[in-house]
């Protein structure tokens, strides 16, 4: 019997239920844990044994990777520094190399270690995906118009649609790229259906919307950058540093709003509508920053690391969600859409 096999029979040996698209994953899963030495390795008279590392592991090394410290990431977790410390030591003792370099400004991935992440990313991806199948509902059919902002289709969308084109194979999802004020124009003149944004940002009461999730703000410096020496950092000790400010999506708008609620204002030095310009600007210690979680990817296209602080003034979260037409009549497309995006986010099934 093949490995994949053995995989899916120990599965259903376990009581799970394994339709053929769980089936797929579950091989894709042990083609990506299991590589062909590896299997060798932990086969003992043509049955598998445990491999000693765990999901937990990997999250916990993942964690670590974005946010460049161990106690930020056991903050995140909700777990104790010293677990996270024993799983990335049992890593990489499993994987036979230092995954980092420990140094008093965080945890900074080695050659090996940025391998490994890009794996444990690809390992959480097929994981997500074998948990949480949905039988597709192949009778659904029609288009949908669907308007989103930059940032959205930047960085939110495109792992969502590739899962609602599996779900509903027969819907077409028409996408538009726009600003604010012409989506909020589109949904009251019915030229969208539904849109996907920032929904902080919307204050038209002719519309409804719904927040799916809120994604943190922080300071963005380069690695090796004099505030991560400072216990606390506030906005005062950042608009004493030069300041990248992004304005895409009413950045600067929104950032303007916190500034202003305190007696500082930040020293701009660029202005730029690329979260890229961003990223790059700080990780070569052109600037600070402060963006959201969304957007964070800790390496510039330099390969040039990027640290994060939690400023100690209250900053607000960039909440993202839906938004409709107010007393809009939902379609079967419609409904599709926001069940998808309510069941993933755990959002209460109630209008």
């Amino acid at each position: 019997m093949q490995l994949e096999e053995k995989v899916l029979d120990t599965a259903r040996n376990a009581g799970i239920y394994c339709n053929s698209k769980r089936q797929w994953l579950l091989k894709e899963i042990a083609c990506i844990v299991f590589s062909e030495s590896v299997c060798r390795r932990y086969q003992i008279n043509g049955k598998l044994r445990p491999l000693p590392i765990s999901l937990r592991q990997i999250r916990y090394f993942v964690s670590t990777a974005e946010q460049g410290q161990i106690s930020q990431a056991a903050v995140d977790l909700a777990i104790s520094q010293s677990a996270i410390t024993t799983a990335i030591k049992e890593l990489e003792s499993e994987v036979g190399a230092d995954l980092f370099v420990r140094s008093p400004q965080g945890m900074e991935l080695t050659a090996a270690g940025r391998q490994f992440l890009f794996h444990a990313y690809d390992i959480l991806n097929k994981v997500q995906e074998a948990t949480s199948l949905n039988v597709p509902a192949n009778n659904l059919e029609g288009s949908l118009t669907v308007a989103a902002t930059y940032t959205v289709i930047g960085y939110f969308l495109p792992n969502h649609l590739e899962k609602l084109k599996r779900n509903f194979p027969k819907l077409d999802i028409q996408l538009f790229e726009l600003n604010r004020e012409a989506i909020e124009e589109g949904l009251l003149s019915n030229r969208y259906d539904i849109a996907v944004l920032l929904t902080s940002n919307v204050l038209n009461p002719d519309l409804t919307t719904e927040t799916l999730m809120g994604s943190r703000r922080r300071l963005w410096v380069a690695s090796k950058h004099h505030l991560l020496q400072r216990e606390s950092v506030g906005l005062k000790e950042i608009s004493q540093e030069p300041y990248i400010m992004l304005t895409v999506d009413e950045a600067a708008h929104t950032s303007l709003k916190y500034w202003s609620k305190t007696p500082y204002q930040p020293s701009v030095t660029l202005r730029t509508s690329s979260v890229e310009a961003v990223r790059s600007m700080v990780a070569n210690g052109q600037g600070v920053a402060i963006l959201s979680d969304m957007v964070l990817r800790p390496w510039s296209l330099e390969g040039k690391r990027i640290e994060t602080l939690v400023p100690s003034d209250p900053i607000p979260a960039m909440d993202v969600g839906l938004a409709w037409r107010r007393n809009a009549q939902f379609t079967p497309a419609m409904e599709a859409f926001r069940s998808y995006f309510r069941q993933t986010f755990y959002i209460p099934n109630s209008r």
